[in-house]
């Protein structure tokens, strides 16, 4: 070969490297991209409103519970496993704080204590059920949601219960950093906790390679079952964390209250999936993607849209962040 087709084969050789380079990166950022176009498009329609601190502060701060939900999902979804009751261990979870601060008078330290363990419980049955007993994740932590919305209600007679301690409402809501309320910024932690856990820990990456091929990991010498039901039990204490945090939110517990978080959080789970690191479940990508379904529906009302329009954006997201995170996976058929 001459000198002068080797210089080309080397220059198509380095630029086919550098599109692949710059395509990766489109996939990587394009949601935060599109992010900030979405703010700059929604602020310079309503520049009054929507581009304000006390809004964007207001956004950070109300959906604090919806990254929680979010990320607890993201642990077992690594590991291939659906946890459909997350949303309704956060309701359980808020409703046992208030059924023994409240009514019971119990001290607002211990019921919030004997919430976060109730939903480990939580997720150890759903992990020994589907484990031991080989039941499909979506059925066992479907039946089991059902079992605990019904307890739910019986706990509090189907009423909404008011009146929890201020205490954990100053922790949660009343105390702010730059405007910010606290809740905030213990999501964010509890982003960096996993990230740091599945990205640096030995056990975060027995996780990850579960979740990739199970039947190899167990070949390959990994208690497999251990690994899922541990997912499962961070996705219990998570959830419950998340009703910890509403209830300090709202300063009650509404028995209804979880229905809202689980459609959204599968949406912002797989659409996190597509960004930052494209094609894993990722605490970083998920909190991007809840902070952008939640800009787009509150632009969108502030354009005049009615209250259908949360549900009509949050259906969309999820059909089009399923299908995103398929073809970042390379059209691999889904394993769950």
């Amino acid at each position: 070969m001459s000198n002068t087709a080797q210089s080309e084969a080397v220059s198509a050789k380095a630029d086919g490297a550098g599109r692949r380079r710059f395509f990766g990166r489109v996939e990587q950022f394009g949601l935060i991209v599109v992010w900030l176009l979405m703010i700059a498009v929604f602020g310079y329609l309503q520049p009054d409103t929507f581009l304000t601190w006390a809004n964007f502060s207001t956004i950070l701060g109300s959906q604090a519970v919806l990254v929680v939900v979010t990320l607890g999902l993201l642990i077992p979804l690594t590991a291939n496993d659906f946890d459909l009751s997350i949303a309704y261990t956060m309701t359980m979870s808020s409703m046992l704080i208030a059924v023994m601060n409240v009514n019971m008078g119990i001290g607002i330290g211990w019921a919030v204590a004997a919430a976060l363990l109730a939903g480990i419980v939580i997720g150890l049955v759903n992990g020994v059920l589907i484990t031991v007993f080989r039941i499909h994740s979506l059925i066992v932590t479907l039946g089991v949601g059902t079992f605990l919305h019904g307890m739910t209600l019986w706990m509090s007679d189907s009423m909404t219960i008011s009146g929890v301690s201020n205490i954990l409402i100053n922790a949660v809501i009343v105390q702010r950093l730059f405007g910010i309320p606290l809740e905030f910024y213990y999501a964010i932690a509890i982003a960096l906790i996993i990230w740091y856990g599945l990205e640096y820990t030995a056990p975060g990456r027995r996780i990850l390679f579960v979740g990739r091929g199970r039947e190899v990991a167990r070949l390959s010498g990994i208690n497999t079952d251990r690994v899922r039901i541990a997912c499962l039990a961070a996705s219990g204490f998570l959830g419950a964390l998340a009703g910890v945090l509403y209830t300090g939110t709202q300063g009650a517990a509404d028995p209804v209250s979880g229905v809202s978080y689980q459609l959204p959080a599968f949406a912002a789970a797989f659409l996190g999936s597509t960004c930052i690191v494209p094609g894993r479940f990722n605490p970083w990508g998920t909190t991007v993607a809840v902070y952008f379904l939640v800009t787009g529906i509150t632009g969108l009302v502030f354009l005049g849209f009615s209250s259908f329009i949360q549900e009509m954006f949050y259906g969309g997201a999820l059909v089009v962040a399923v299908t995103l995170s398929q073809l970042v996976r390379g059209r691999q058929e889904q394993q769950f």
